[in-house]
């Protein structure tokens, strides 16, 4: 079966477009269209997309020269052969410099054919080109925000853990019910949504800490319904359509669930007077053909996890921005345009992809592909913590935040630990060699000038092997190495936290008590 080319031919007469196009139409189907002037090629031009144009090279008032300079001025790639009766090299040279792909003369048709051909795939070659080019820069600018991100939540998030830990103190000493009580509770709330707020720009920028688990999706997805049937509202109905046994996936349980909950949230804005949200898993294979049509995804096996509605759709230059962080179509004050944002790095750090599907009045939906992992499950050790045990140990804290470290080291006396801190790597050396035989823990932030927390980590354990580390911090960057040493017996908390979770968390880690993870196989 010949295939279809869409020709625009430029040219007065119509004589000579018959026989252009039955040279064509030998190795083509073809669809044409015939105009003679400016007015004509720009009408053309705005109602239907061509393959390939064919100008006569001279016409009353209006040639093929003219013509290219008005396809160059519309930026559009259109393949462009000029045809005239008599060809000279100076005739030659000024259709090319104009921006013609190849010159012809109407005695020689035999050559149309293959040159149409000829520049067909040099057309595609250079879509091809601009599009690698257009996802490359996409991809550099994400990561350059991500990074720029990751770098101010990390500073805010120590600001963060001072606010909200001396907040928490001032709470547990004041009377509930009093002005002063009321009045420091505001701020303590209004860190916490700066923490939240800190967390989605951690999740864009995929500079996270995951603690990953073996999840079944379909639990997860239940699991949220109570929660998801007061966030939408009652005027919305829910569908569900949860395809049993299809495999488990190795994710954060909490970023599972804030994925769901802002692709809800979404859909729910589409949604003007009411309307259905379709949440649906089921197993999908991502072959050679879906990766080579979607930039990113990698072929295998998934776990789709797919959100739908029947609202109000977005145009294709919406959805090419839909999740840059910062972008919304709402209102003023009615969105910070992170959720999307927070649901691709959370998609992106999880191994997956994201395809979104959408046109104006026709809806929307979202499809999130999880690798799907094959696993041998272990039974968890259940984490039983002694309530009144006496806190003995001797911690090792290096934060270089003096406000934070002061706070830490405040938190932890209180309980009974002895602290050794340290505002500096350097200095934290010093005090270790010191006091070797006492330490018990290092309590480290991650981030910190000269030398990171995981460096620090393991020039102490080669000379301690059995130390016990927890690291802090406000974001941790892949190439700092936090998750290489997270499965050896390391663990972490992320800022801001309190002081109830920290004292927790040291104290799990001083008692050897952790969770056993699920086996991949």
């Amino acid at each position: 079966m010949k295939p279809l080319l869409r020709i625009l031919v430029i040219d007065d007469s119509p004589d000579d477009a018959f026989l252009l196009l039955r040279e064509v139409e030998k190795q083509f189907n073809t669809e044409s269209e015939r105009v003679d002037s400016r007015e004509g090629l720009l009408d053309a031009l705005a109602r239907k997309k061509w393959d390939i144009a064919l100008a006569d090279l001279c016409m009353p008032g209006f040639g093929g020269i003219e013509a290219i300079r008005v396809v160059k001025g519309r930026e559009l790639d259109l393949p462009f052969i000029v045809i005239t009766g008599k060809m000279t090299e100076d005739v030659a040279v000024e259709a090319m410099r104009a921006g013609a792909h190849d010159c012809l003369t109407k005695s020689n048709l035999a050559r149309l054919v293959p040159a149409i051909q000829r520049e067909l795939v040099e057309a595609a070659s250079r879509q091809e080109r601009r599009k690698a080019i257009d996802q490359l820069q996409h991809a550099q600018k994400m990561e350059a925000i991500g990074k720029f991100a990751g770098g101010i939540a990390h500073d805010f998030n120590n600001i963060l853990t001072i606010i909200n830990g001396y907040s928490s103190m001032l709470l547990q000493e004041l009377t509930p019910g009093t002005r002063h009580h009321r009045e420091v509770e505001q701020i303590y709330r209004a860190g916490e949504r700066a923490a939240e707020l800190t967390r989605q720009i951690l999740a864009f920028s995929r500079r996270q800490v995951l603690e990953p688990k073996i999840l079944d999706i379909n639990a997860q997805v239940r699991g949220l319904h109570a929660m998801v049937r007061r966030l939408i509202g009652e005027d919305i109905q829910i569908e569900y359509k949860l395809t049993d046994h299809i495999g488990m996936i190795k994710a954060d349980p909490g970023q599972m669930d804030q994925i769901l909950m802002n692709l809800l949230v979404n859909a729910r804005d589409a949604l003007n007077d009411g309307g259905t949200i379709t949440i649906e898993t089921a197993p999908a294979v991502l072959d050679e053909q879906f990766v080579k049509e979607n930039e990113g995804s990698v072929a295998g096996h998934y776990i789709m996890l797919s959100v739908s509605d029947n609202g109000i759709g977005m145009t294709e230059e919406v959805r090419k921005r839909l999740f840059e962080p910062f972008f919304t179509t709402k209102q003023h004050n009615q969105g910070t345009g992170l959720g999307l944002a927070t649901v691709y790095g959370v998609v992106k750090q999880s191994g997956g992809y994201i395809q979104v599907l959408s046109e104006p009045d026709k809806g929307a939906t979202f499809r999130i592909f999880f690798p799907c992992i094959s696993v041998v499950r272990e039974p968890s050790i259940v984490q039983v913590f002694e309530k009144t045990r006496d806190n003995t140990e001797t911690i090792l804290v290096v934060e270089d935040e003096t406000e934070v470290l002061n706070l830490i080291v405040y938190t932890l006396n209180s309980q009974g630990f002895t602290v050794l801190p340290s505002n500096s790597p350097t200095e934290a050396i010093s005090v270790f060699n010191r006091h070797r035989d006492r330490i018990d823990l290092l309590l480290s932030d991650v981030v910190m000038p000269f030398l990171s927390g995981p460096k620090l980590a393991v020039k102490l354990r080669e000379l301690k092997p059995d130390l016990k580390v927890l690291f802090m911090s406000g974001h941790a960057d892949k190439s700092l190495g936090v998750d290489s040493l997270l499965g050896d017996g390391v663990s972490f908390i992320p800022k801001p936290f309190m002081q109830g979770a920290l004292l927790g968390k040291i104290r799990s880690v001083l008692d050897g008590v952790h969770e056993l993870p699920a086996s991949e196989s």
